[in-house]
């Protein structure tokens, strides 16, 4: 290969060197030499640094573009100390407390309050556990206490002083009993309304719910007055509403050793219903008084009178039956000669009618045989039965009697003229008008005995406008009792009776908030378990 002359300079040798030479492209670096190209012919030849700074080459100055161009990171800056530690924090929690503000202003939370306030007080108790327990079927009562010696004072020696406002839960449970007593009647005549010959002879089979007692008779009550026989050939299948002798109630002694002792005396159940067939609903409208035997010429009792139609009920005879007051006092008699030399107690319980009926239970056993046991009437939304003398008469035979009113319930406010309740009924009793009313007005009416009064309103489960027939409820009553700590205290949270069997008679008295948590509930299937599926409802 043939080197022209001109390029001879080129290839000339030189000293080995090395010399670290750094990177033209680098404008920040100062290099001894650097090379140099042309387009036209590239020469290799040595630039001192002074030419280059006065002369800046191409490359620098596209470096010097791009270096315009590309983002700079910024210099670590050394960390600074927060005089006042959370401030941020503290800015950043209320802007979000501003906008969550801005947000619930927004949504006018200030309407629905009222309402979500009052769903939560409705819901009591709050826990569900709770709820679920009292919807349970499993009856769970209240502790059973020794009575002992002071059987006679929560049986009314004293007329229950003391015991009634606060209740005592002694009391509260021995009122819950004897009204399931009641119950139990309920349910044996609506399982078998009808009547017959053959059924009289012997005690009916009650299911009671203190298994500690046994029926020892069944109770039936007649009316005196009878509907023309063209009404049976009309409704056939309705002839128990019709008849006029029907099963009201029966006889059960205790018969349990445990319980006998617990108690501190052998009792004496006398259990009545209320009204369920037609005629007894006939002999209710019956208001006018009416004279009672007296015990003895002269003195008050010769003014003593009651309702006509609870007296005809009470003393009118069957066709196969006898009346209820020979029943009554027949079997007493019985008992008192079987157990004779034992401590005995007589409690008639009754509800609505049977209210009404037991205080001419209570009246007359009181003076029908010598040495009689202490007899208490437990009435469970009773009318009134008769005047002032017939009150003053019981009082004298000391006959005891707790009346269970509810404060909404009308039943207890008839018969008669409606002239206050409570305290001022009192107050008029012993007044000089009472005096008048009772010998001017026919309907001059009085109740009797102790009061306990509760109210439908002060129940966290029933809606406070609810109707006649629940405030009338047996079940009802037994729930507000059961619940019922003081006149001034609200209703207790620490209930031991269920809700099922309100749920199922007034349902639609029950607030909805209760209604829907029992529906919610798995545990609870009425139509599948069959509870009292036997059983027509309550006619109260």
């Amino acid at each position: 290969m043939l080197v022209g002359s001109h390029s001879v300079n080129l290839f000339q040798a030189r000293k080995p060197s090395f010399r670290n030479y750094t990177s033209p492209l680098n404008p920040l670096t100062r290099t001894p030499s650097s090379c140099s190209y042309s387009a036209s012919a590239p020469t290799c030849f040595p630039i001192k640094s002074s030419s280059a700074a006065a002369a800046p080459s191409k490359t620098e100055l596209t470096l010097a573009n791009l270096d315009k161009l590309l983002p700079k990171s910024a210099p670590p800056q050394p960390p600074q100390l927060d005089p006042q530690p959370g401030i941020e924090d503290r800015k950043k929690k209320a802007t979000m407390e501003n906008k969550g503000k801005g947000f619930l202003e927004g949504l006018s939370l200030s309407r629905l309050w009222p309402q979500v306030k009052a769903a939560a007080e409705e819901m009591s108790p709050r826990h569900l556990k709770t709820l679920r327990r009292l919807l349970s079927k499993t009856a769970e009562y209240s502790p059973r206490n020794n009575l002992g010696s002071r059987w006679r004072e929560y049986h009314g020696s004293n007329n229950w002083a003391g015991l009634l406002d606060p209740l005592d839960e002694n009391l509260r449970r021995e009122v819950v009993r004897y009204g399931e007593f009641i119950q139990a009647a309920y349910q044996s005549f609506h399982n078998n309304p009808a009547m017959s010959v053959e059924e009289t002879q012997m005690p009916r089979n009650v299911a009671l719910p203190d298994r500690s007692y046994k029926v020892t008779k069944s109770l039936y009550a007649t009316s005196a007055i009878g509907l023309p026989d063209w009404v049976d050939d009309v409704a056939p299948d309705l002839g128990w509403m019709t008849q006029r002798s029907s099963w009201i109630g029966y006889v059960a002694v205790c018969d349990d050793r445990r319980e006998i002792t617990r108690m501190g005396r052998r009792d004496i159940v006398i259990a009545l219903r209320g009204t369920s067939t037609c005629l007894e609903w006939a002999e209710n409208m019956r208001a006018q008084l009416i004279q009672m035997p007296p015990v003895e010429e002269g003195g008050e009792e010769a003014q003593a009178k009651v309702e006509c139609g609870f007296q005809s009920l009470y003393k009118t005879p069957g066709a196969h039956v006898p009346s209820l007051s020979q029943s009554v006092v027949e079997e007493i008699k019985r008992l008192k000669e079987l157990y004779k030399g034992e401590e005995l107690s007589i409690t008639v319980t009754g509800h609505s009618l049977g209210a009404a009926i037991a205080l001419l239970v209570g009246d007359e056993l009181k003076t029908c045989a010598e040495d009689m046991p202490p007899v208490a009437v437990f009435s469970f939304g009773g009318p009134r039965v008769g005047n002032r003398g017939f009150a003053n008469r019981m009082e004298a035979k000391n006959v005891k009697v707790l009346r269970i009113v509810n404060s909404q319930d009308l039943i207890t406010r008839v018969p008669g003229i409606f002239v206050g309740e409570g305290v001022l009924e009192e107050k008029l009793k012993n007044s000089k008008i009472a005096d008048m009313l009772d010998k001017k007005m026919p309907f001059a009416y009085s109740h009797v005995g102790t009061e306990l009064r509760v109210d439908t309103k002060m129940s966290p489960y029933l809606k406070p406008n609810a109707d006649v027939a629940c405030c009338h409820d047996l079940e009802a009553y037994l729930h507000l009792v059961d619940g019922f700590l003081a006149s001034n205290c609200p209703f207790r949270k620490n209930a031991k009776r269920s809700l099922v069997r309100l749920l199922q008679d007034q349902g639609s008295n029950v607030k909805k908030l209760y209604i829907s948590k029992a529906n919610n509930l798995s545990s609870l299937n009425l139509e599948r378990e069959g509870l009292m599926a036997t059983c027509l409802p309550s006619p109260s």
